[in-house]
């Protein structure tokens, strides 16, 4: 990786770049389905009368997208019939942005009333057709760049993702008032198109590898499990698979618990609206440049492990929000703080995850590391968070999430006075094809 000096200023113009501006659409559609099925969908439950606890089932719903690995093989080795004249990659945003259309006005069209079992069925199905084209949309998006894009395409895609579930959810809403749950769902179908054009417009990815010759099924199936193969076959892929697994743990116990502890210090819905959702919304997106900036500015390491303090110290920073106790400049300041280093972390390190694909297996690869980077978290926090803070109390509590956040850093640092970040970086992260 190219670590040298650059200006500031150098760091803004990849924004403008075709690959950063295509990643920004890619991210929109990637953000609606999420939230189809995400606070949406519980309003439109709960308007309908369904009881609460079958309310908070349907977020199993969301297990769907840590399973994506399981057939991301067939995005990079099963070629679609006709379509495959576009491209591998051309031809799958066509038809899983088409598989979305359908799953979402499917939602649209089930009634809960008349048999919630359906209902349900067509959230997973959504959430299915999500995650298939969340597949798609990051393997394009990671293709399309440059080694040194894929920290700005990464933030330029998380502000699509932002965007395009905020406006999903809004629209629903707003439509949903006005000309019923059907038309508003049917409505927001259309956020899928944006990936789907972008993808006709910009064309298969020149940096984009066959997975497997055109040799039959027997060839095709390899695509399976050679990704995996190929990966643990480099240089420190174990450690690398170890900080995947333990990069987040502390800032997500944080994160799950945050709003207990905004209530248990008596904050109102207003104060949370305002300081938490309000100033971190914006707090975000700010962290998302600077993490962009960052990453073209220091490379790829540096900003990486820049991140990683910066994401820990906001755990502390909580930890002093808890002694203080109920202070409006307190929460603020904590979440400007929060959220800005999120942003950071979130570009720079999806980023270093982009860059450890290889672009024969771009999209198993990736799915393969996004899940492993979610599901170890949330299983392991969403188990103990909460016995946590009852034991130790809330000041204590994220004090061991800071201290959670130290193995992370320190196996980065290992990992970078090794050589080992550079020697597992894969096709996507290096120049050339």
């Amino acid at each position: 990786m190219d670590e040298a000096r650059k200006s500031w200023l150098d760091g803004v113009k990849p924004y403008l770049e075709k690959a950063s501006i295509a990643a920004f659409f890619l991210g929109v559609s990637s953000g609606f389905p999420y939230a189809m099925i995400a606070a949406t969908l519980t309003t439109r439950l709960a308007q309908d009368g369904i009881s609460k606890r079958t309310v908070t089932a349907f977020a199993l719903a969301f297990l769907v997208y840590n399973l994506k690995f399981l057939w991301a093989w067939m995005i990079d080795g099963v070629r679609i019939p006709v379509l495959h004249r576009l491209g591998q990659r051309v031809s799958w945003m066509i038809v899983a942005g088409l598989l979305v259309v359908a799953a979402v006005v499917n939602l649209a069209l089930a009634d809960p009333k008349a048999d919630i079992l359906f209902m349900a069925y067509s959230a997973v199905a959504v959430a299915f057709a999500g995650a298939t084209f969340d597949i798609v949309i990051d393997a394009y998006r990671i293709e399309i760049a440059r080694p040194d894009q894929l920290g700005v395409s990464s933030g330029m895609n998380q502000y699509g993702w932002r965007i395009g579930s905020v406006t999903a959810a809004s629209l629903a809403l707003f439509l949903a008032a006005r000309v019923g749950w059907e038309a508003a769902y049917s409505a927001c179908a259309v956020l899928a198109f944006p990936a789907v054009v972008t993808a006709l417009v910009v064309g298969e990815p020149q940096r984009h590898r066959e997975a497997a010759p055109r040799r039959g099924i027997g060839e095709t199936m390899k695509t399976v499990y050679t990704p995996f193969v190929e990966f643990f076959s480099r240089q420190g892929a174990f450690l690398v698979l170890l900080f995947i697994l333990l990069h987040k743990i502390g800032d997500t116990l944080g994160q799950l618990t945050l709003r207990l502890l905004l209530n248990d210090q008596g904050y109102t819905n207003d104060e949370i609206a305002i300081y938490d959702v309000g100033i971190g919304f914006w707090a975000f997106l700010i962290g998302i440049f600077l993490g962009g900036v960052l990453y073209a500015k220091l490379g790829m390491k540096r900003a990486v492990l820049i991140s990683l303090i910066l994401m820990g110290v906001t755990n502390f920073n909580f930890a002093l929000l808890a002694m203080a106790g109920h202070t409006n400049a307190g929460l603020a300041g904590s979440m400007l703080f929060e959220n800005i280093a999120s942003g950071i972390g979130g570009v720079t390190v999806v980023a270093y995850f982009s860059a450890l694909c290889d672009l024969r297996f771009t999209a198993s690869q990736y799915a393969l590391i996004s899940a492993a980077a979610a599901v170890v978290g949330r299983i392991l926090t969403g188990t103990t968070a909460g016995a946590l803070v009852e034991s130790l109390g809330w000041v204590n509590f994220y004090l061991l999430t800071t201290l959670a956040a130290v193995p992370g850093i320190l196996l980065f640092w290992l990992m970078m006075r090794k050589g080992l970040i550079d020697a597992s970086i894969g096709s996507a992260g290096r120049n050339g094809r």
